[in-house]
């Protein structure tokens, strides 16, 4: 991993690090957001972190997994991280559905932390 831009460093990290919190305990996810932070879930608005994690811990499922099939992440003029991530989940029985997620990362006191997320399944109506 050495090899690769600092940016695709962090972002594959933060990648890695979300997933792991969100499969394991979505409750905890409050860590990487700040109060200014915005999270548009299938066309939802929600602000602050408090809001954040109010939304993610109400989510319909007992149990989640996710399987990441792609990740791209870029550097901003202002010193912040883009990454997308194209993967699929399986929630409780339900069938294998695709989706498509976007970050927007910031170092913010010491820690990179999520300003900026936006989630939608992969469905096509």
């Amino acid at each position: 991993m050495g090899d690769k831009p600092i940016w695709e460093q962090i972002g594959s990290s933060f990648v890695q690090h979300y997933y792991q919190l969100f499969d394991a305990d979505r409750t905890q996810l409050g860590a990487i957001y700040i109060d200014a932070s915005c999270l548009t879930w299938e066309g939802q608005q929600f602000q602050g972190k408090a809001a954040i994690v109010e939304k993610l811990s109400s989510l319909p499922f007992q149990k989640i997994q996710h399987s990441i099939t792609a990740q791209d992440h870029q550097p901003t003029p202002d010193s912040c991280i883009l990454s997308m991530v194209v993967g699929q989940l399986k929630a409780d029985d339900d069938q294998l559905l695709g989706f498509h997620q976007t970050f927007l990362l910031k170092h913010f006191q010491g820690a990179w932390v999520c300003t900026n997320e936006v989630f939608r399944l992969g469905l096509h109506n």
